[in-house]
């Protein structure tokens, strides 16, 4: 029996040729889209890119994360996903309030949103003395496009992503979701034609969304024979941003900057970028994170 809300499936086709991953994440952009404020191309940008985080955040074990980066030259700046192995997700974009009207296609014009030049950025903590780094140009700022291109170019892994948001207009979330295909070394020419010609003409993520496809049945849609399911995973956000995070971040501040609070008898306000938690330190605790400096340069 499938789950309920979001969540992602991890599976096989074609007897383990092809690896396998679908996710629906309606909720949980229904959720950041709150937090944030985010206006519709906005959502869809941020949406498809949670969408990759939480399949890509499935690859990995343990204790590991990542982080995405999504560097263009539009007007939405900068977007930044967080995702972790046990399904947890976040994310957001520099400039929320980006909508434009439909492209050519009909469709959310996140090309725009984001630009078609710049750079998409992958770091992985795998728990070594060193993150994973890995980077791709953007190729198209459709997102999907650029991820396909991502692990062709990055990790070496030819795939296929798909990835797909629709919003009301109201701006709220009526559906979200993708899958991600991967070859494996051992894949025959055969499994390999087939699958490209069967995602010539499948239908959009978005719509196998809206019409209430599971990730299951998104798969099998999309593989066009039955997969075979190795693991489910509840999808949801959750910021892991605190008050002792936030103290740590006050440190970060040059020596001269905390005394002009002190002075000033102002209490710093830290803002979490990914769920908009603010975070008021008291002077007295400013006081303290100076004296601390000031002992340790001294001793």
């Amino acid at each position: 029996m499938a789950l309920q809300g979001d969540y992602l499936v991890r599976a096989t086709a074609f007897d383990g040729q092809i690896r396998a991953f679908a996710v629906r994440t309606t909720e949980t952009l229904q959720e950041i889209t709150n937090r944030l404020d985010l206006w519709a191309t906005a959502s869809a940008a941020v949406g498809r890119t949670i969408s990759a985080g939480a399949m890509m955040g499935a690859m990995l074990k343990g204790k590991e994360r990542l982080t995405i980066s999504i560097h263009g030259n539009g007007p939405i700046g900068r977007i930044v996903v967080d995702a972790n192995a046990k399904g947890e997700v976040r994310g957001y974009a520099t400039n929320p309030h980006v909508h434009f009207p439909l492209n050519e296609q009909g469709k959310l014009d996140v090309a725009r949103a984001v630009g078609k030049e710049g750079t998409l950025y992958v770091v992985k903590d795998l728990g070594l003395q060193e993150p994973y780094r890995g980077s791709s140009p953007i190729i198209s700022g459709e997102i999907a496009e650029d991820f396909t291109y991502y692990f062709a170019t990055s990790e070496q892994t030819p795939s296929a992503v798909g990835l797909g948001v629709l919003v009301n207009p109201d701006h709220s979330i009526l559906a979200s979701g993708g899958f991600i295909l991967q070859v494996m070394p051992e894949a025959e020419e055969e499994a390999i034609n087939t699958l490209e010609e069967r995602l010539k003409i499948i239908p959009s993520v978005s719509g196998m969304v809206e019409k209430g496809l599971t990730p299951e049945e998104m798969l099998k849609e999309v593989v066009g024979r039955e997969v075979r399911i190795l693991h489910e995973q509840p999808i949801r956000f959750h910021c892991g941003c605190s008050y002792e995070k936030s103290l740590a971040a006050l440190s970060s501040l040059g020596t001269e900057v905390l005394k002009e609070y002190v002075e000033k008898g102002e209490e710093p306000e830290i803002l979490c970028h990914f769920c908009r938690e603010r975070y008021v330190i008291p002077v007295a605790k400013v006081e303290e994170v100076i004296k601390s400096r000031e002992w340790n340069e001294t001793s």
